[in-house]
């Protein structure tokens, strides 16, 4: 009996995607949720952002670098087609406001089930004068719809259930793990694949498929300054904003374009999930370091990625008052981690208190 792998794989990847976003989920506390469900200027503005100002630079994109047919239609699919519970991830590693991240995929979710074929329509006719709707697999796109939104659904009720810090601290740790081990798994995949190649591309290439991403995340940053959100909740929002989900226009390059505009179309989903991972990390570590992230910007950088602050600022009634004053004046010039500070500094600083005095961290000496 032969092995069906191409089953396999994608049972292995939705197994992933399940347990990225129901750890992400789990993580949250349901009170800051609730919150943040209620947070409409910052909703509303990521809405507005992943669908009318993504997909508009994708379409100004196109038209002003003259892209051929299978490289314009295919970077329409990935600037109309939001990140989902990858954006997820890069919240809870460096630390933005998670509750908000989950609260923005479970709408986006919905609401790309009608703005994405909306947005493709409109574009691509006013582009190509081209209908692709007809080549997406509306089947898969409704199952990883229902992956997704169960999965957040099964997480924040479980949550609700346990209400214990250690045990989002854990759900996070789950989420994380299940996050690389996607990341990785689908930089395997796309490698696997011969005709996505980027190399010996014309420089159009090279500069259209990154600008949307660029762009988007310049044009998030300003609209939430602008709008005087949080600063967690700009570094998510900004997220939420250029984080595509490159899965869905590789589907469609792969069944609407054959021989050599297939390998055009299949390389820009792989040339800009590239780019969207080196440009937000190039961005989370930056918003770290100016005091954008929930994380104390002084703090050790892998101590920083390892720690979900999410948990900490959830359950400020549980921490050391000591690490409460720490976080305080973290920023602080007359702070021993500070670089102005010059007095000695031989014992650790005050300790964090994570879960139920169960977890301890030192800030470096």
């Amino acid at each position: 009996m032969a092995v069906n792998w191409d089953a396999i794989i994608e049972w292995v990847g939705i197994i992933l995607l399940f347990c990225l976003v129901f750890g992400m989920s789990a993580t949250v506390d349901i009170k800051q949720l609730q919150q943040q469900l209620g947070n409409k200027e910052a909703i509303l503005t990521g809405l507005f952002l992943q669908f009318i100002i993504l997909p508009l630079i994708g379409f100004w994109v196109v038209v002003t670098f003259q892209l051929d047919r299978a490289t314009g239609i295919t970077l329409l699919v990935v600037t109309t087609s939001p990140g989902g519970s990858y954006s997820n991830w890069w919240c809870s590693m460096f630390n933005g406001d998670l509750a908000l991240s989950v609260a923005m995929t479970a709408i986006s979710t919905l609401a790309s089930t009608i703005m994405m074929p909306l947005n493709l329509y409109v574009y691509s006719k006013y582009s190509f004068d081209d209908d692709i709707l007809e080549t997406l697999e509306w089947g898969s796109l409704i199952f990883a719809l229902f992956v997704v939104v169960s999965a957040i659904a099964m997480g924040l009720l479980t949550s609700a259930c346990f209400r214990e810090p250690d045990f989002n601290l854990r759900m996070n740790q789950l989420g994380n793990f299940a996050g690389v081990s996607l990341v990785l798994f689908s930089a395997a995949m796309s490698n696997a694949d011969k005709d996505a190649r980027i190399y010996n591309r014309e420089w159009q290439f090279y500069v259209g498929v990154a600008l949307p991403c660029i762009l988007g995340l310049i044009c998030a940053n300003l609209m939430t300054t602008g709008l005087g959100l949080e600063k967690p909740e700009r570094v998510t929002v900004s997220i939420e904003c250029c984080y595509q989900n490159v899965g869905i226009a590789t589907s469609v390059a792969l069944k609407m374009f054959d021989g050599g505009d297939q390998a055009k179309a299949v390389a820009v989903p792989f040339y800009y999930g590239s780019v969207e991972a080196v440009v937000l990390l190039i961005y989370c570590i930056g918003a770290w370091r100016a005091g954008w992230t929930k994380a104390p910007k002084n703090t050790n950088f892998f101590k920083m990625i390892a720690t979900s602050y999410e948990v900490i600022h959830a359950n400020k009634g549980d921490i050391d008052p000591d690490y409460q004053a720490y976080m305080e004046h973290q920023s602080s010039p007359h702070h021993p981690s500070s670089p102005d500070s010059h007095s000695a500094h031989t014992s650790p600083t005050a300790a964090e208190l994570i879960t139920q005095n169960r977890y301890r961290e030192f800030s470096p000496a």
